[in-house]
């Protein structure tokens, strides 16, 4: 298991980041709540490294005393011993367990709040220009990461340093000079330890980056769309033979990981080997010379055994700490972001709303803040790294453009033959420019022109998914700014032009916005929508799962329901 640790943190190392002061800080201000479980933590560890120190002394002491006395008495007060003393680590290791699971699932939780919170109150412009692999990878790989610095990494350096400095202090009791041998290989050792451990890791990264992409490659085409497409255009056969070769390339790596992996442990084997023959050589010698007895040497054989395992786990510790708080930098990056929609302090509730709305001047263009939006990071492993799914190409050569905050691309003014610019593309970065109207409460407006000339955009910026660049808007007299986002939610309803539905019943998608809905309201308003015959059709009516994204409902029904959400 030690062995297994090390490669595991060594595969990780090149990243060296860097551990601030402050950022150390800020980690343990997470621990905060759970110093107490901490110190049950450090408690177990202590009465389980003395118990595991006492079962060497004993064979010695049945070796070299119990035996030649031929005292029965004894001999079975000291089996007594060797059956309590596992019982008894073990049920302290059943209690750190719990107190370790407690601390970690508990930051787990803290975490992953705060960054829920967090993310719900990031305006549309962050999401349109965020990756979602990338959020769920904050949300549960950097999380658990981070995690695993408070609850086991600093948890695993404490238990082996105690162990080490026990081991240590007791073997340089039983024989000083063992003990220097015993030390005398260690930078053999590290060194052998760390050159494998590169190649490991290469491996294991090579590893990553084909399960991401025959990950990436499953996610696309066994998702509804995608699996819709391959039927529609017959390229099952395709699809498979490509996968094929997909998991191939993961079956490939992982023998050949497999072997290299068994070569480290057998190198390693050799190594530790090493110190073991020097250390039973000159410890024979010194039993044949009369120096000390068998039952010291057989003892210090079995510290000898824990002592390299527990340096092992030593010499990974900083790589594995150093990983640990990447993950804590990436997690605190999202809690940093600033939001681009602020609600201000003095925000007032709007109440009685009549709906009259007032847009002056009012200016917008997509541009990025790149400094609101999160870095990106080289994740081995992750779909998000695989460029293209099918055809394999990367960015290299291939056609690029600009996203808009609404996902709609941006192209460049093209110039004709005579050098003249083209304006005939509606796409650009300027969505709104100078735009003012009024639309009177209860008066119907429809806004009317070709794709790209900003309808979307205005719709949005009326709920306060966007700011305006420069202008105002207000509703019943009151500038969009000064009123509380809730209060502006609750009065506003909107149909967007994508229909979306949770893969949950009816009943549920229809009262989404409004969870007290009675039976009655929530008939009323199928009715209106012309599909409530339709429902009751469905073998369990308004309880009826609608599939994900709707698709077990018809384009007509499925956009009929958020309709009245």
């Amino acid at each position: 298991m030690h062995g297994y640790g090390f490669f595991m943190s060594m595969r990780q190392g090149d990243e060296k980041p860097k551990v601030t002061r402050e950022l150390l800080l800020r980690v343990l201000d997470y621990a905060k709540p759970y110093w107490g479980h901490i110190a049950g933590m450090l408690v177990t560890i202590l009465l389980s490294t003395g118990l595991s120190l006492l079962t060497p002394l004993i064979f010695r002491n049945m070796i070299d005393v119990v035996l030649p006395a031929k005292d029965t008495q004894r001999l079975i007060w000291l089996g007594l011993a060797l059956l309590f003393i596992p019982a008894l680590n073990g049920g302290i290791s059943v209690v750190q367990r719990r107190l370790n699971s407690t601390v970690g699932e508990g930051v787990i939780f803290d975490l992953r709040s705060a960054l829920f919170s967090r993310l719900q109150r990031m305006s549309l412009r962050f999401f349109t220009n965020t990756k979602t692999g990338e959020l769920m990878s904050r949300l549960n790989s950097d999380v658990v990461g981070a995690q695993n610095a408070i609850s086991n990494t600093i948890v695993n350096i404490v238990t082996n340093f105690v162990e080490a400095v026990a081991l240590l202090a007791v073997m340089l009791t039983l024989e000083w000079r063992l003990t220097v041998v015993s030390v005398l290989i260690l930078p053999l050792f590290i060194i052998t330890a760390q050159r494998l451990g590169n190649v490991l890791r290469d491996i294991a990264r090579q590893a990553m980056d084909i399960n991401a992409q025959m990950n990436a490659h499953m996610n696309e085409t066994l998702n509804i769309g995608g699996a819709l497409l391959v039927k529609l255009f017959g390229r099952t056969r395709e699809e498979e033979k490509r996968f094929r070769e997909r998991a191939a390339n993961v079956r490939d790596i992982g023998i050949r990981r497999a072997v290299v992996g068994s070569s480290f442990f057998v190198i390693f084997g050799l190594v530790t080997a090493v110190g073991t023959a020097l250390v039973y050589g000159l410890g024979g010698y010194f039993v044949i010379t009369d120096v000390f007895t068998i039952g010291t040497i057989v003892a210090f054989g079995s510290y000898l055994g824990q002592l390299y395992g527990t340096l092992q786990g030593l010499a990974g510790a900083p790589v594995e700490f150093s990983t640990s708080m990447v993950s804590f930098e990436r997690v605190f990056e999202v809690l940093d972001l600033p939001h681009d929609i602020v609600e201000k302090d003095d925000a007032v509730a709007l109440k009685d709303v009549e709906g009259e709305l007032e847009f002056k001047d009012v200016t917008f263009n997509y541009k990025v803040d790149d400094s609101k939006l999160l870095k990106d990071v080289k994740r081995y492993g992750k779909m998000e790294d695989v460029k293209a799914v099918f055809s394999g190409t990367t960015d290299n050569g291939r056609q690029t453009t600009a996203k808009g905050g609404n996902g709609q691309s941006s192209t460049v003014n093209r110039q004709d033959d005579d050098g003249e610019v083209d304006y005939t593309s509606q796409a650009r970065d300027v969505a709104l420019e100078g735009i003012s109207f009024t639309a009177s409460a209860g008066q119907l407006i429809a806004l009317v022109g070709p794709s790209g000339a900003g309808k979307t955009t205005v719709t949005y910026l009326i709920p306060r998914l966007y700011d305006p660049t420069d202008g105002l808007i207000r509703i019943d007299g009151y500038d969009l700014r000064d009123v509380t986002l809730e209060s502006l939610s609750a009065a506003i309803g909107m149909v967007t032009q994508e229909t979306y539905l949770f893969h949950d019943t009816i009943r549920t998608n229809l009262i989404y916005a409004k969870p007290e809905a009675t039976q009655a309201e929530i008939e009323s308003a199928a009715r209106a929508a012309n599909i409530h015959n339709f429902i009751m059709d469905l073998s369990e009516g308004y309880d009826t799962i609608v599939g994900e994204r709707g698709y077990r409902l018809s384009g007509g029904e499925n956009s009929a329901l958020p309709s009245h959400a």
